[in-house]
């Protein structure tokens, strides 16, 4: 069905196309948890935001699949995966950055970090998250670009979706579905590579040798990203997410969705030159539905912001071809502000005590009143995104002066606690350390261990020749944690309080990095 429309511009009356789109998801129809699931046909849209969302799924997937392949030089002591997370030496390496168990608190600081920032996303520019570069979203746009080359654009696949089962339509369907599953068994396989060497743990994968855990976990997201990404689709973003329903206490009147801005669509008709000419009231909007057949959520925008809007903004780009086509300016659907949108609904509503009348937006010649409020990029400084963006900057600061200036050598001691001191046949105390150097390089080291206080005190090493009887040089492996068993003793009649403080302290022989820890020495009271 075609819709006439006049063209002011051009002076000619254009037709523009009507899909028969229903909004399945629409807030005036929204339909209970436990009913079946309607499909939905997204027409594919294009504009400046698909073209943007095409940027933003090549550039994720390619982060995605490629980095677990990045190689990156630390030596021949270390792996030369860029990105690995290895979990049996309890090691994640990142490019240069290495990061150890007792480190975690560098991912605590990023997570921090991403929800700072996705709280930040939200406030600004509403969802954007959830239309660009939730992986959702994303597999969702590849399992789309797989079903329209197969079955064909919208109209294609609804009259397939109702057609008998013959041939072709299983041929297709079979087609679709085995590309599905390769998609899905190519996101479970990248995941692993990110926990062992990539090509390694191709080759083992595919002989059969790798470990079952491997397996488990490539079958679990395979069943996971078939099922979210071609079958689930939107019922994940609006049953399983709780993001929906959280945004509502990020957004505010400053915050910039995606607004059908019915002060100057309203009122809508499919035949604005014959209206005109009625002499009724017509707005921009020639109820088109192109709208509503873009939508991969199934709603209409023009009923107002909605729990299942994602924010992807394909809506957008609709209208705007459909404006451009009839002549009229773009933006009747856009991203706009509440505050922005209320005052212009006020003008056109004569501050809200009539129905909305186009001529109060726009002046006798038909361009827009000068009194029409428009996006100002400044309001997006305001103080809620200034504090987001201080925390945000402030945990990213501190995160990285912590990493520039963190010890790559770290001594440990555990006291024996059974028993805490022994008494020896001469009148000697001696005690018994279990120490453990953290060598977080990937190089070999000599460390220097030694003792300070308790000036009376001499270390053994239990295995070792000490270089003196208060220090000792061990040769430390790349990457890994030394123990050592150290027995110190004290002469009995240079014992004279039932514990005293001294510290260990180790030293890179080759460097200057230090540590040190304190510890207590444990006698059996005062000497007389």
């Amino acid at each position: 069905m075609n819709l006439q429309s006049e063209n002011k511009q051009a002076g000619e009356t254009v037709e523009v196309e009507r899909h028969e789109a229903e909004a399945v998801m629409s807030a005036k129809i929204r339909r209970p948890l436990y009913e079946a699931r309607k499909k939905i046909f997204p027409k594919r849209a294009e504009g400046r935001f698909r073209q943007f969302k095409w940027l933003v799924m090549l550039v994720t997937l390619g982060i995605y699949y490629l980095t677990p392949w990045l190689r990156w030089d630390r030596g021949p002591y270390a792996p030369d995966q860029a990105v690995l997370i290895d979990l049996a030496h309890r090691r994640f390496y990142f490019f240069f950055i290495e990061i150890w168990p007792q480190e975690f608190f560098f991912v605590a600081g990023l997570l921090v970090m991403a929800g700072f920032g996705l709280f930040l996303i939200t406030s600004a520019v509403g969802r954007a998250w959830c239309g660009y570069t939730c992986p959702q979203t994303v597999w969702v746009d590849l399992f789309l670009v797989v079903e329209r080359a197969i079955e064909g654009d919208r109209n294609a696949r609804m009259k397939l979706e109702n057609a008998p089962w013959t041939f072709n339509k299983i041929v297709k369907r079979v087609s679709k579905h085995l590309i599905w599953l390769a998609i899905a068994v190519a996101t479970g396989g990248a995941w692993i590579f990110y926990f062992a060497d990539a090509p390694t743990l191709a080759i083992d994968f595919v002989t059969g040798y790798a470990q079952p855990v491997a397996y488990i976990t490539v079958a679990v997201l395979t069943a996971t990203t078939y099922v979210f990404g071609g079958i689930m689709r939107e019922q994940v973003c609006i049953y399983m997410c709780p993001w929906p329903r959280i945004q509502a206490a990020m957004l505010d009147e400053s915050s910039l969705v995606v607004t059908y801005n019915d002060w100057r669509g309203e009122p809508r008709t499919r035949g604005s030159k014959k209206a005109a000419a009625a002499g009724l009231a017509v707005g921009d909007c020639v109820d088109c539905n192109a709208c509503v057949a873009v939508c991969p959520m199934g709603i209409d925008i023009r009923d107002g912001q909605q729990l299942e809007c994602i924010t992807c903004a394909l809506c957008i780009d609709a209208c705007d071809s459909v404006m451009d086509k009839v002549g009229k300016p773009r933006g009747l659907i856009a991203y706009a502000t509440l505050d922005e949108y209320q005052s212009n609904m006020m003008m056109a509503t004569n501050n809200g005590a009539t129905a909305i009348d186009p001529s109060n937006v726009r002046n006798p010649d038909g361009s827009f009143s000068d009194k029409i409020r428009h996006f100002d990029w400044r309001i997006i400084f305001r103080p809620r995104t200034l504090l987001y963006m201080g925390v945000w900057g402030a945990v990213g600061i501190g995160l990285m002066v912590a990493l520039l200036s963190r010890d790559r050598l770290e001594v440990n001691v555990l006291h024996d606690r059974n028993p805490q001191y022994v008494l020896e046949s001469d009148g000697s105390i001696r005690n018994g350390y279990a120490v453990r150097i953290l060598n977080m390089i990937p190089q070999p080291r000599n460390i220097i261990v030694s003792l300070e206080g308790i000036p009376d005190a001499t270390m053994k090493v239990n295995g070792m020749e000490t270089d003196s009887p208060r220090a000792i040089t061990v040769a430390v492996e790349p990457d890994q944690v030394t123990n050592l068993k150290i027995f110190l003793t004290m002469p009995g009649d240079k014992v004279a309080w039932s514990n005293e403080d001294f510290r260990f302290v180790v030293k890179d022989a080759d460097g200057d990095e230090t540590d040190t820890y304190k510890a207590v020495f444990f006698a059996p009271g005062v000497r007389k």
